[in-house]
């Protein structure tokens, strides 16, 4: 057998981007997928009706196209394409017009009224200066600053804070609203500490970058970067679940691309039991109850300036919202979930056949919930869009049960990588000095149960393959 300098275990986002950090230094490096095809929580597939390409997973990229690793790479000549809807994000209300978020921190703050100034003085200087902390707020939270430590540390005493503590500066529905659908993100209760940081970030993020699709999928992505490995001599190996490190190529390093769940029970029989101990506390956060609808029209949203946003927020008011995300984190099923919805074919038409429409749509519910969430997130839907089961032609359902048969890493549903408490926000899997290292030597975690946690931005995989090159050296 070969004798690689790494092996990654995992091909979503992740596990490629590790793999591609490595390859660029020159380094051998196989990636071992246990699916037949790349992509992990980056997969395109008819999951309705023949033609209609749904996102499995994650289908809008705020963190893709904002993420310093990705943006470094010449994934364009690999055939990845950014759609950008015409308008981020929209979030719609019972008695009012729908709020929503333009790319131009002045467009959104104008139709804020009374809450326009303040929007202005919270969201002008952060998205000016983003690019100055955007590397630490997609690391280890606790590397101390290299360089601009004030606009760190100015976005860390907001960043920390609860969402419902940092929406006092705010008099507006319509702004609390904008700001608790964001901060919903971190699928934790709004009055937790650092849920405001999530809010900011992605806010930040549709002002800097936009929120956009991939062009044909998010496989496009995974597509991309397996493109790249390869021409960087890279190797792939799909159809290959591994059950035992010992069952792996030799090489000097390995990376896994797997939650610590994963990892324990691929190092079962080579750790301690004490030091196993910190990985089986990690605790997953809740979870998200799917549908992808092929429709015969687009969604008759009350509001029809909702036909130009890629991505709507349906929870209603800041109180709604806080209500549901606080269930769900307690293990109740919410009357009425928070729930998610991105439009894709509005803004590419190759997602479907004959003008008809994909839908994208989850909520938030209890980690590993049996509860059948499909008529509440439809009731939320027509809320706001009366007359929305009419134009369903077909539904698939994801169960929080069901993910785990879709990607191992997702437990009881949890798309997330582990639960965004405080704790696990700074000691992201364990209390390590070096957050990717394992005790085992020479094994690394790079997945999204590692800094900065969720989204397709690569990071994790990036500091992990960065913390694996020094011990190459």
């Amino acid at each position: 057998m070969n004798v690689y300098d790494a092996v990654v275990v995992g091909a979503g986002p992740n596990g490629l981007a590790a793999a591609v950090t490595l390859a660029q230094e020159g380094r051998s490096v196989l990636v071992v997928e246990g699916a037949s095809q790349v992509g992990g929580g980056t997969r395109t597939a008819e999951l309705t009706l023949p033609g209609f390409r749904h996102d499995v997973c994650s289908a809008v990229h705020p963190f893709g196209v904002g993420s310093p690793f990705l943006r470094s790479l010449p994934l364009e000549r690999h055939g990845l394409r950014w759609v950008h809807p015409d308008i981020p994000l929209g979030h719609p209300l019972d008695d009012a017009p729908a709020v929503l978020l333009h790319r131009s921190v002045d467009d959104t703050a104008e139709a804020l009224g009374p809450d326009g100034p303040a929007y202005r003085r919270l969201f002008t200087p952060m998205t000016r200066r983003w690019d100055r902390v955007e590397r630490h707020v997609l690391g280890p939270l606790l590397r101390p600053p290299l360089r601009h430590p004030w606009a760190t540390m100015n976005f860390g005493r907001l960043a920390i804070r609860s969402a419902r503590s940092l929406v006092r500066r705010f008099r507006t529905d319509a702004a609390k609203a904008l700001f608790a659908g964001n901060a919903a993100h971190a699928f934790r209760p709004l009055g937790a500490p650092g849920t405001a940081g999530f809010g900011l970030s992605l806010m930040t993020l549709a002002h800097r970058h936009g929120w956009p699709f991939a062009a044909g999928g998010s496989q496009a992505i995974a597509d991309a970067l397996a493109s790249y490995l390869r021409s960087l001599g890279g190797e792939i190996q799909t159809g290959w679940w591994v059950e035992d490190l010992a069952a792996l190529p030799r090489s000097r390093v390995v990376l896994l691309d797997l939650t610590p769940k994963g990892f324990l029970r691929l190092a079962a029989d080579r750790i301690r039991s004490s030091e196993a101990k910190p990985y089986r506390r990690f605790r997953p956060g809740p979870a998200a109850f799917k549908i992808d609808y092929a429709l015969e029209r687009p969604v008759p949203w009350a509001d029809p300036r909702l036909a130009r946003v890629g991505t709507v927020h349906l929870g209603g008011t800041f109180a709604e919202i806080a209500k549901a995300e606080r269930s769900a984190w307690k293990g109740r099923d919410p009357a009425r979930p928070f729930v998610l919805v991105a439009q894709p074919s509005l803004f590419d038409p190759s997602r479907t056949p004959d003008d008809r429409h994909t839908l994208w749509v989850y909520a938030h519910v209890p980690n590993g919930s049996d509860h059948d969430f499909t008529e509440a997130i439809e009731d939320q839907i027509e809320r706001f869009a009366p007359g929305f089961r009419e134009i369903v032609l077909a539904r698939n359902v994801i169960t929080p049960g069901l993910w785990p048969q879709i990607n191992p890493n997702h437990l009881g549903g949890d798309i997330s990588g582990g639960a965004h408490t405080l704790r696990q926000l700074l000691f992201r899997p364990v209390m390590r000095r070096n957050p990717y290292r394992t005790p085992l030597a020479g094994v690394f975690l790079c997945s999204s149960s590692t800094p900065p946690g969720a989204g397709v931005h690569g990071m994790c995989g990036f500091h992990a393959a960065r913390s694996a090159l020094r011990l190459l050296r």
